[in-house]
Order: structure tokens, then C-alpha cells, then sequence
């Protein structure tokens, strides 16, 4: 798969709020550093890398340790979590991921996913969630759910378990009623390309009744590419698009909402890095 080309650049820095550095996409896929380097070229300045299993959740932890500008996340993806051999070993390995340096920041991506995921496996995924989200509360990180065709049974195991004091909707993908939900509950939104795409009028509903103040933005790099590059390999550069269109669709200054999603996801990640 191919990589558009660089956008232009934004008006001020902005972080990708989710990321996958180690997910590749053909044999073209960018070096880390190089990632990084087109990143910052556009002002996408820093990066949340999110692991989805035990090794993409260590990678995360080691990207964390070596690049100033990346903080790092660590779960079982919801669809991962139905395939562990012992589901018990790998809830433990992530705690320890998470509490291994102050710049694992995050427990995510977890939550619910009922599209990959069948009636057999979503008893082992609400599990899962549950202990994802006491892991968050016990080491006062950021928690980050991974929501697909989930909507209501995740704010049922929001609402029983109690939210952490910061939260994100990774990739929101609800309409405007939804977000309401969301945000009443204390919730972060992080809009992806998706919100780009022709026939996500819903999500843009979603994005207009947001607070400027709980707004975020990522990539979901490699996939989820915004238009009008869709089907090609995403990657942090791409932030750009996808602001742009924010920006459009809320009816503001470009530079004036960079500078809110920044600070935003400063106060979402308990602070400033990088």
C-alpha cells in the first residue's frame, strides 16, 4: 500500500492522540523515526502509541522509554481478549506494562467490540473491560475504549464500574445522542478520518455538539486514512486532513482549534510530554 503525500502543515502543533508505529501495511511501511520526522514536518508534534496485546503493548512501553514526543498505552483489544490461553497471565503483564514507566499513560485500547466479535466471546471481552478500567482507577492512568457496534454495553460497564477520572472514546463512531452520553458521563471524543468520510454525516452531527474542550483528534495509523486518500496507508502526517475538516465542519478558526485539541489532550493524559 501506498502513503499520501505530506498535507500542508498545520498553524500550531497538535499530538495524534492514537496511533499504531508498529502495525505495518505493506512492505513500504515507514521506520519509526522517519513516522515520527513526517509527524512533527506538519505539526503533529507527539503521538499516543497504543498497544492492542502483550507485544504491541511492550513495543509501546519501549517507544514510550526511547522517543521524548510518545507516550505509550497498554490492553487487550477487545477482540483480542477472547484468544488469550490464559486471560489471567495477560490482564497481569499488562499492569505491569502500564505501572513499568511514568510515560505509559494510557490502559487502552479496550472496551467492547461486537462486530468481529460473536455472542461466544463477549462475556471473556466484558471481563476484560471490567478489569481494564480497575487497572486505570488503581494507577490513576488514562483509560481509552475501543467501541465497535458496542454503544449501549459499554455505557452500561462504564456506568457500573465507574469511570477513571480521565477517559476517551477512541474513534468515536456514534451519532449526536450517543456523544451526549458520552460527554455527560465525563468523556473525552477522539475523532478520526472517519469523520472525513462522505457518508459519516452522523459523525460530523457528533462533532458539532462536542465542547471545543473535549475534543481530540487521531489517525488510528495505519488504517482508517481520511478523505480523500481512503484505501491508501495512514500514518501521523495525515492529522492535518482529518483537522481540517473538524475545523470546517465546527465552523472555526483552524489555528484557534489545534491550540484547544492540544491542551485538551494535555488535561485527557494528565499533562504535558515531550
Amino acid at each position: 500500500m501506498s502513503y499520501p503525500d505530506l498535507p500542508e502543515p498545520l498553524p500550531a502543533p497538535v499530538v495524534d492522540n492514537h496511533c499504531h508505529l508498529d502495525i505495518a501495511r505493506g512492505e513500504d511501511s515507514l521506520p519509526v523515526p522517519e513516522a515520527l520526522t513526517r509527524a512533527a514536518s506538519v505539526g503533529v508534534t507527539r503521538i499516543v502509541q497504543i498497544g492492542c496485546d502483550v507485544p504491541s503493548a511492550r513495543f509501546a512501553e519501549e517507544a514510550a522509554r526511547t522517543y521524548d514526543n510518545v507516550i505509550g498505552g497498554a490492553a487487550l483489544h477487545p477482540n483480542d481478549a477472547p484468544l488469550q490461553a490464559d486471560l489471567e497471565d495477560a490482564l497481569a503483564e499488562i499492569e505491569r506494562l502500564v505501572a513499568a514507566h511514568p510515560k505509559m499513560r494510557v490502559v487502552g485500547e479496550t472496551g467492547l467490540d461486537f462486530f468481529r466479535t460473536g455472542e461466544e466471546g463477549r462475556a471473556v471481552q466484558t471481563e476484560s473491560f471490567r478489569r481494564h478500567i480497575d487497572i486505570a482507577k488503581r494507577h490513576d492512568k488514562t483509560l481509552q475504549i475501543h467501541d465497535r457496534d458496542a454503544h449501549e454495553a459499554v455505557l452500561a460497564v462504564v456506568d457500573s464500574e465507574g469511570a477513571p477520572e480521565r477517559w476517551v472514546m477512541h474513534c468515536f463512531s456514534g451519532d449526536a445522542a450517543f456523544a451526549r452520553a458520552c460527554l455527560d458521563r465525563g468523556a473525552y471524543l477522539s475523532f478520526s478520518g472517519t469523520v472525513t468520510f462522505k457518508n459519516a454525516g452522523y459523525l460530523r452531527e457528533a462533532l458539532a455538539v462536542t465542547p471545543r474542550d473535549r475534543i481530540l483528534v487521531e489517525t488510528d495509523a495505519p488504517f482508517l486514512t481520511p478523505h480523500p486518500h481512503r484505501g491508501a496507508t495512514n500514518s501521523a502526517y495525515m492529522v492535518p486532513t482529518t483537522m481540517r475538516v473538524m475545523a470546517q465542519v465546527l465552523g472555526v478558526d483552524l489555528e484557534a482549534l489545534c491550540v484547544s485539541v492540544d491542551e485538551n489532550t494535555d488535561r485527557a493524559y494528565g499533562g504535558s510530554w515531550g
